[in-house]
């Protein structure tokens, strides 16, 4: 089952004859929540280590749906049992670490160089690598932390880090320190306003959007 605009929850059965909204907020979302709501943790773990990664997954999806599926009504109307804040908090952020580990790595042994190569397969380009860095040099490691709860630098600011080569355990403590505050935040709110799931997470993908579009000028 998966949310749809104009409903709740639209059962998976019923897209072979259904008309479904054309919407972006439709089309971004829809297999990511039929995701959540068919593995429920493994789906946040998987997709909140890929979006760390610098895979174009959004987090603020993966862990505000995520959040709304704890609540007792919202997973009501999948049919589903609940799941627990905490644990989906706490997959969040060990999600998150791995795959900023990853990123890390890359930026360490590959730097520059495999971005170029391998970043378009991300929809990742040299320019974004050289606007973290640029990020990363002028706030030096607490810019891991700060970047953390920033959209757009927060998925690849891991990148730059492995490429300074920040101590690894540092770059870590830092990464967790400002992964909690960024999961445990949007999943809480996700089961907070759980009710109007639809009409909040559509203000966050406006304003993601905006600020794309300023990154591209």
């Amino acid at each position: 089952m998966v949310v749809s605009k104009t409903s709740k929850i639209v059962d998976a059965e019923e897209f072979s004859g259904v008309s479904l909204p054309k919407s972006a907020f439709f089309g971004e979302t829809v297999l990511m929540q039929h995701y959540l709501i068919t593995y429920g943790y493994l789906a946040v773990f998987v997709l909140t280590v890929l979006e760390s990664a610098c895979f174009p997954i959004p987090s603020e999806v993966t862990l505000a749906f995520g959040g709304a599926l704890c609540s007792t009504s919202f997973a009501a109307s999948s049919g589903d049992q609940p799941l627990n804040l905490v644990l989906v908090i706490v997959i969040g952020i060990i999600g998150s670490v791995v795959g900023s580990y990853v990123a890390y790595v890359v930026g360490r042994t590959g730097g520059r160089a495999a971005v170029d190569r391998w970043g378009k397969y991300v929809l990742l380009t040299h320019a974004d690598l050289e606007k973290s860095h640029a990020w990363f040099e002028k706030r030096g490691d607490v810019a891991v932390l700060v970047g953390r709860v920033i959209p757009l630098v927060r998925s690849v600011i891991s990148l730059p880090a492995g490429v300074a080569e920040m101590q690894p355990v540092r770059f870590g403590i830092f990464t967790t320190l400002g992964v909690s505050v960024w999961v445990s935040v949007l999943t809480i709110l996700g089961y907070v306003f759980s009710d109007h799931y639809e009409q909040w997470t559509k203000g966050i993908s406006w304003s993601k959007g905006q600020l794309c579009l300023l990154r591209a000028q």
